[in-house]
């Protein structure tokens, strides 16, 4: 009798067990899973993450493609798909040559409410939480899931940073630069997966330089001043709070603010996570093994 007693309790216990299992137990879709975004060589990318970054509001600035502080000057056939605007200076210089395709603002109430919206956006991305740190790598042979990146200094791009959306076109990437982001000659942001330039935001301490034949994407949010070099181009706005915006036969288009936050957290690629029970199966299973529990206990 008490040897029957003595097999009943695993029984109750892994009764209890289940229970606890099923009472815990919530819809995948409400309970992200996986690693914190991670940055990964081509080739060997992470997918599951505990995305935090969100798209601020452009507001008064979603028209338009670059607003500066002080001046915005070009030299060569720029084109500016877009409105420009400058506050509280006025100096617009270079246009043309340069083509605007919207309209100039310059130091008008139009103007202010463009760069109020900056400031709003600039600060909306710099309050967002860090998901992963990459101060002292470069940017170049990257790829990165959506998430918020931060550099406490610098960053750097050489080569091509690639954005993977992991099959989700509103997929958010942030990234948190404490002072200046620098590109190299000829380097690139791509997406994949879905991917989109309305998506990608950077949030710059003090100045952007977009070098030589750089293909960006993403809006860029500086503190200081925006310079690109000949031939640079930008699939995203360029705004400068307190600086100028320098151009040189560049292409400078709107893209808009896209995707919303924060964003759901993709099964890791290659599988991973621990698999969880649907509420109304682990409740089965809880009866059933209390129902066992309780007729071994019965024939003690």
């Amino acid at each position: 009798m008490r040897s029957r007693g003595r097999r009943a309790i695993p029984v109750v216990m892994a009764a209890l067990a289940v229970a606890y299992a099923g009472c815990d137990s919530k819809p995948a879709a409400r309970t992200p899973t996986g690693p914190h975004p991670v940055a990964a060589r081509p080739g060997n990318e992470a997918g599951g993450l505990r995305a935090l970054a969100v798209a601020p509001p452009l507001g008064a600035a979603g028209s338009f493609a670059v607003v500066a502080s002080s001046t915005v000057t070009n030299t060569g056939p720029t084109v500016v798909n877009g409105d420009l605007a400058v506050s509280p200076g006025s100096a617009v210089t270079g246009f043309p040559p340069g083509l605007v395709t919207g309209t100039i603002h310059a130091g008008d109430a139009t103007a202010l409410s463009a760069q109020n919206s900056v400031t709003t956006a600039y600060n909306a991305l710099a309050s967002q939480a860090c998901n992963v740190d990459l101060t002292g790598q470069n940017l170049g042979g990257l790829t990165l899931t959506p998430g918020t990146y931060c550099f406490s200094s610098s960053a750097q791009l050489t080569g091509t940073v690639t954005l993977n959306a992991l099959g989700n076109p509103g997929a958010v990437w942030v990234f948190q630069i404490g002072s200046t982001l620098t590109t190299a000659s000829n380097s690139r942001v791509a997406f994949i997966n879905g991917g989109q330039a309305c998506g990608a935001f950077w949030q710059v301490g003090s100045s952007a330089t977009l070098g030589t034949g750089t293909a960006f994407n993403g809006n860029i949010f500086a503190l200081a001043s925006i310079t690109l070099t000949t031939g640079a181009t930008s699939g995203g706005a360029t705004f400068a709070r307190t600086g100028a915006v320098t151009l040189d036969s560049n292409i400078v288009s709107v893209v808009g603010s896209c995707g919303s936050g924060p964003q759901p957290s993709p099964t890791p690629i290659g599988g991973g996570g621990v698999p969880v029970l649907p509420p109304g199966v682990a409740w089965i299973f809880m009866v059933m093994c209390l129902g066992s529990g309780l007729y071994a206990l019965s024939r003690r």
